[in-house]
């Protein structure tokens, strides 16, 4: 198996303390560590290091290979442009079918919190299994607990029977009947009313064979790429290569709407563990001490008539709160955020308004 992380993201809702050169994967936003490292590390005994690669941009290179030092230098690339999730993946599938054209391919984002890596590992192992089996793309979906509006959603069509031969009962398996993008609060309590919608976790496999056989029919553009890269010469790829394999022609797409979306060879198993992929100051909050009061937050604060306000800080200042609610406070050295938590998915706006030097 051989794996590839995205991690060329801004991290734009955690101002101040995401910044471009040092986003939300590179900080250590939860308890564990950066969720690069922590990432990387769950896929310990699962994926060797010099199978391992990570998608960066130009600015983060240095601090992510810093963060892992176990990787090969080459293993960490910078993508030459944005353009989302499809031309990335495109560059991975690329980068295995050079090492290994029969291999299986895990795809997974840098910054999702999952805490039980055993679990994690033993419904990567099930996935691959099915995507070996069937030449399918296998998909993992999160069982809902409340309508998320912010999570994209798969619905599953019906169960197939996938027996491996093995005693042991893995997550079932399902043919995907669609996916279906970030809904309003309405329509996303219909999803989970209904039973059948997942939230797509953003992490997939297959082998490389498949992929490339179903972007060369609903991506030819990605294909093309493929094809021109492993043309053009040997590892390791660099920035030079990719970009004279036409990586910053490609349109902006992501996978889903590149690939997923249109293919009819398309599997779900259910990912039978903890969770989250951290999107907001909220949903980081989450997973911070609570004080009787419902404030969360990393460090010791003091309240009066304060409650359910998030904190977090990253410097020595102590922070008071008096008679406020519903607040996003996050203080660093050089910079602090006040917010109103019915506004958090704005912050990314207010980023666009800061001068470079605080970006």
């Amino acid at each position: 198996m051989f794996a590839l992380i995205l991690a060329g993201g801004s991290g734009q809702r955690f101002w101040p303390l995401s910044r471009n050169q040092r986003p939300k994967q590179l900080i250590p936003l939860l308890p564990g560590g950066p969720l690069l490292r922590q990432t990387v590390d769950r896929l310990r005994g699962l994926v060797a290091p010099e199978r391992i690669l990570v998608l960066t941009n130009a600015d983060q290179v240095e601090p992510v290979r810093q963060l892992l030092p176990e990787l090969p230098v080459d293993h960490v690339l910078a993508e030459p442009a944005r353009r989302d999730t499809g031309a990335a993946v495109a560059l991975g599938a690329a980068w295995v079918a050079a090492l290994a054209p029969d291999a299986v391919m895990l795809t997974l984002p840098a910054d999702h919190h999952i805490p039980d890596s055993a679990a994690f590992q033993r419904v990567i192992r099930s996935a691959a299994a099915a995507a070996g089996r069937h030449g399918d793309l296998v998909t993992l979906g999160v069982e809902p607990d409340w309508a998320c509006p912010g999570y994209g959603y798969i619905e599953r069509g019906e169960a197939i029977d996938d027996d491996d031969g093995d005693e042991t009962d893995g997550p079932a398996v399902y043919r995907v009947a669609g996916f279906r993008e970030k809904p309003d609060r309405q329509l996303a309590e219909w999803f989970v009313e209904q039973g059948r919608f997942v939230w797509n976790a953003g992490i997939f496999i297959w082998t490389v064979a498949a992929v490339r056989r179903e972007l060369a029919a609903h991506s030819p553009v990605l294909a093309g790429f493929i094809d021109r890269l492993l043309a053009g010469g040997r590892l390791p790829f660099t920035a030079e290569a990719v970009r004279a394999a036409g990586f910053e022609d490609l349109q902006p797409l992501s996978i889903d709407y590149a690939l997923m979306e249109k293919s009819s060879r398309v599997l779900n198993l259910a990912a039978a563990f903890e969770w989250d992929d951290v999107g907001s100051w909220l949903s980081a909050a989450r997973h911070l001490p609570e004080d009787p009061a419902g404030n969360r937050s990393n460090a010791r604060i003091f309240t009066l008539d304060a409650d359910s306000n998030v904190v977090f800080s990253d410097a020595e200042q102590q922070v008071a709160l008096l008679g406020v609610r519903d607040l996003i406070v996050v203080q660093t050295r050089d910079a602090l955020l006040v917010a109103s938590q019915s506004r958090a998915e704005e912050i990314k706006h207010l980023v666009g308004k800061l001068p470079p030097e605080l970006r």
